[in-house]
């Protein structure tokens, strides 16, 4: 189970200044092939404005939403004695206004191999890709492209901190990031 990531961007929020960021929680099942392998479907739930727009019904009227969009996504894990990895895919769905112009999808992806300097710590380069799929008022494109590190620390029942930063490998997006996230896998 992986819980909230917080989202930095204001871009994500209602008017572009980060009212209504978007909270993501979700659950999935953890299937372990091989040692050091783990596979994990997953399916989450997203609250806020990013997917649905903020339409509220009333003309005009905006605001957050519960359950602004679903989530079916993969995560892969490899976890050896030195070098863990990570390979992450989902498609973030709008639930609500997806006929309306102000409802968006997006297939988010990414990728991170780490050097674990002890039990409890690891870091490495992090390779992080969102696009848009469906934008009713104009084209698919790639909302960034993501370049940089993270560090992980994790403790010895599985719950985890993860701080990643970097910079924005398109020069037309708006520029470097960072994004924490914690979680539990039991």
């Amino acid at each position: 189970m992986e819980v909230p990531t917080f989202w930095t961007r204001p871009a994500f929020g209602i008017t572009g200044t980060g009212d209504s960021l978007w909270t993501e929680f979700g659950v999935g099942a953890a299937f372990r092939p091989s040692d050091g392998l783990i596979i994990k479907p997953q399916i989450g739930l997203t609250n806020g404005s990013l997917l649905s727009g903020g339409a509220r019904g009333a003309a005009g009227a905006r605001g957050a939403a519960f359950g602004d969009g679903i989530v079916p996504s993969l995560t892969v894990n490899y976890s050896g004695d030195k070098i863990e990895a990570e390979y992450y895919g989902g498609y973030y769905a709008a639930l609500r206004n997806r006929n309306n112009t102000s409802g968006l999808d997006f297939l988010h992806t990414w990728i991170n191999i780490g050097y674990k300097a002890s039990s409890t710590v690891s870091f490495g380069p992090h390779y992080e890709l969102l696009s848009n799929t469906r934008n009713p008022g104009g084209r698919a494109n790639k909302t960034y492209e993501w370049l940089g590190a993270y560090v992980q620390f994790t403790l010895p029942k599985g719950f985890f901190a993860r701080f990643t930063a970097g910079a924005d490998l398109d020069k037309d997006n708006t520029g470097d990031f960072y994004k924490m996230s914690v979680g539990m896998s039991f």
